[in-house]
């Protein structure tokens, strides 16, 4: 039923029954009440429908309305991710992509033989890196009903393992509503962060992604077996991805782990039980 439908049942249903009631009043029931039982009943009979009928098409079209303002809402949000998405690239992205070629001339004068310009010029390219990947990710849909989330993280190993072919074991055992839409967002962009480091930096041949409730808190765990970095890593000036993953999750309030652990490195994001 549309919107303008509803409106018009709202206006036409008590018109229609005081006119129907009067009608069988003064047709068939006039010899037999009076003219004030008359007038009574023909309240009683108006307030019966209004609250039959009419309070179902007020629900129905309180829905409507809120429907359309959380559309108006997700679709505000779309346009200030994209206009994000797009003054980054016209910004922030363009400047990264001019300090690379410049570092890159810079890198070629000295004939590669500087260090620190090969170090500079790879942390310009993670950097930038993360600057894309943050301008694809802010043109996804904003709403957390727009993409089905565990196809999303399921498609994370699957995506490495077609990129590269590190074979991943996915044990998920963390139910969506556990999570809030908020916390959907910041785990599945930690998990793609770690898969990231295991795709750059790890040479690992096989990885774990493993999920559960923990009482009323949970824990999900990315492990590898490759080379991957100690904790001590998190405190390297160039390790950017390691260091957004950590403010991620403390900014969550969650704890954040990173461990080497009989030959495999674990990332471990775990929310505590709520007291």
């Amino acid at each position: 039923m549309s919107y303008k439908q509803i409106k018009w049942l709202i206006l036409v249903i008590p018109t229609l029954t005081i006119g129907l009631w009067e009608y069988v009043r003064h047709q068939f029931l006039l010899p037999y009440i009076s003219m004030d039982m008359g007038n009574w009943l023909a309240t009683v009979i108006v307030f019966t429908v209004t609250m039959i009928f009419l309070t179902q098409l007020f629900s129905m079209l309180e829905d409507m309305q809120e429907e359309l303002k959380e559309a108006r809402a997700a679709k505000a949000a779309l346009e200030e991710r994209e206009k994000i998405a797009r003054e980054l690239h016209d910004g922030i992205a363009q400047s990264l992509f001019l300090l690379a070629v410049q570092v890159d001339l810079l890198d070629k004068r000295y004939d590669g033989e500087a260090k620190e310009i090969r170090g500079f010029r790879q942390t310009v390219q993670e950097v930038n890196g993360y600057v894309r990947q943050a301008i694809a990710s802010l043109r996804y849909p904003a709403s957390a009903d727009s993409l089905p989330w565990m196809e999303l993280m399921q498609s994370l190993p699957a995506d490495l393992a077609a990129d590269t072919g590190i074979q991943a074991e996915w044990s998920w055992n963390l139910p969506e509503e556990k999570l809030s839409p908020k916390e959907k967002v910041e785990l599945y962009a930690s998990v793609r962060e770690a898969l990231l480091n295991i795709r750059k930096h790890t040479d690992a041949g096989r990885l774990w992604i493993t999920a559960r409730e923990e009482g009323t808190g949970w824990s999900c765990v990315v492990a590898d077996d490759g080379q991957g970095f100690r904790e001590e890593a998190l405190r390297q000036a160039d390790k950017f991805g390691l260091q957004i993953m950590r403010e991620r999750a403390d900014e969550m309030g969650w704890i954040f782990e990173l461990n080497r652990e009989q030959g495999r490195s674990v990332f471990r994001i775990h929310k505590e039980e709520e007291r």
